[in-house]
């Protein structure tokens, strides 16, 4: 069914016909005897399809001159004209003039006049189809480069944020890439420890070089050592044939020791004397081995407190600590919570058929930002794409976060949800009162701030690190 069609002609009878041809289909139907008034209607007003008469009467312009001033100005809207005594060259005028149809009155009008529009129809669901495809690109495009004005200089290496913490990690990338030195990247899990050492190594000159990986607290400390310097056939029960190691296979280029803090004492004394001479030995073997091994460490221990116990070497932490790249929690930039969220959503769309969300509404951003992930970064990718996946429309709701957040999450929501005026009781002792009305501010500047924890304790004076204490000595994430 096309909406409002625009019939011409100076014939009365033929516009009532027309009339009623189509408004019979469902069409909105406006009726002019003079192509002037149409083309002034139009100007001001939406049409869907034009029918037009070839002849308008003497001393008016023709259907042809009026179909170019209509086609000059709008030149998407479909145009039929009508001739009571039509040739192939007026035929051949109409199309030039722009119409997409060229029919004859006769006893057959009406039949004719059925396929034609069909055929507008189909040309009009084209159209559509196309115009929704073309919206769907450009706001693909915009986003992406959304996506890449907020990831900045770290978005080839999916470094996603333009915080001012991330800025300055990027800034450190950068700086220390191109220099052959150990490089110590520290912070809680999840906030994306490993992408920060491939960005450097994509940075350095030893980009085209091997990159190696290995988790230290992912293999037992009595197969580390064959692990990372390999071992000869017979070397221990199961060496059938001779090994390289990871420092082998990284000569040349990189090798990332996830989570150093794991190693022994003993093993760390291992890994300080490769990084001082880049020689070695493979398990039971006598040769020693040279290499040129880029070494990039990290992990999520407090190196300077298993320093001061004894459970970390100072001298390989000094070894390592060439530079130092600190990564914050999530918690700590949570400006960075909108764009990280789009980038999920769009590398989600790539990877998975079928998704239908295309974006994420306000309010379910604001319901993401509410929450301060203990597992960093990789724990709002999950809640992202799991309230993808539960969403049913186009659009992420606050709902769909609601069910894809963790159950501790949305039970410290609701418990500060309820909150209300603070209710001293002057029966309790004076530590108690002082306690509980100290749990109320805490409370109180959560919901100001929506629950962005880094607000609330700027709004009561307090440094983040003060803030989480109280945050969990009154259990107010459910902790």
């Amino acid at each position: 069914m096309i909406g409002t069609i625009v019939c011409v002609d100076d014939q009365a009878e033929v516009r009532r016909l027309l009339g009623d041809v189509f408004r019979a289909r469902g069409s909105n139907v406006v009726s002019f005897d003079d192509g002037e008034d149409a083309i002034k209607w139009l100007d001001g007003n939406e049409a869907n399809l034009v029918i037009l008469d070839l002849d308008l009467g003497s001393n008016r312009r023709s259907g042809i001159e009026i179909c170019k001033a209509v086609t000059a100005k709008h030149k998407d809207l479909p145009i039929i004209i009508l001739t009571g005594h039509g040739t192939i060259d007026d035929a051949v005028m109409a199309v030039k003039a722009g119409a997409v149809d060229f029919i004859t009155k006769d006893p057959y009008l009406e039949d004719k006049l059925d396929i034609s529009v069909e055929k507008v129809e189909r040309m009009l669901q084209h159209a559509l189809d196309r115009k929704r495809l073309e919206e769907e690109n450009r706001e693909l495009r915009q986003a992406n480069e959304r996506l890449r004005k907020a990831a900045g200089r770290g978005s080839r290496w999916q470094i996603v944020g333009d915080s001012q913490a991330m800025r300055t990690v990027m800034s450190k990338i950068e700086r220390v890439a191109p220099v052959p030195r150990p490089v110590l990247v520290l912070g809680p899990r999840g906030t994306g420890k490993e992408l920060v050492a491939r960005a450097i190594h994509m940075l350095s000159p030893r980009a085209s070089e091997p990159y190696i990986t290995i988790n230290c607290a992912a293999v037992a400390e009595s197969l580390l050592e064959s692990e990372l310097f390999g071992h000869e056939e017979g070397a221990f029960t199961g060496a059938t044939k001779q090994k390289e190691g990871k420092f082998e296979l990284a000569d040349g280029g990189t090798l990332f020791l996830d989570e150093i803090g794991n190693m022994s004492l003993e093993f760390q004394a291992k890994i300080l004397r490769v990084l001082e001479y880049q020689r070695f030995e493979r398990v039971a073997g006598s040769e020693s081995i040279q290499v040129n091994v880029r070494v990039i460490a990290a992990t999520n221990a407090d190196l300077k407190q298993a320093m001061a116990d004894g459970k970390f070497r100072a001298d390989l932490y000094d070894r390592l600590a060439f530079e130092v790249i600190h990564l914050p929690p999530l918690a700590q930039r949570m400006d960075d919570v909108p764009v990280l969220a789009a980038y999920f959503l769009a590398r989600f769309r790539q990877e998975v058929a079928g998704i239908t969300v295309k974006e994420i509404s306000a309010e379910a951003l604001d319901r993401l930002a509410q929450y301060d992930y203990p597992g960093n970064v990789r724990e709002l990718k999950n809640v992202v794409e799991r309230a993808v996946y539960m969403a049913q429309g186009e659009v992420m709701t606050a709902s769909d976060v609601d069910g894809a957040l963790p159950p501790e999450a949305r039970d410290a929501q609701q418990a500060l949800a309820t909150g209300g005026q603070f209710h001293d009781d002057p029966r309790l002792p004076l530590d108690e009162r002082v306690s509980a009305f100290e749990e109320w501010l805490c409370k109180d500047a959560l919901e100001r701030t929506r629950f962005k924890q880094k607000e609330a304790a700027a709004l009561l004076g307090l440094t983040y690190d003060q803030f989480r204490q109280r945050y969990r000595k009154y259990g107010l994430g459910k902790e």
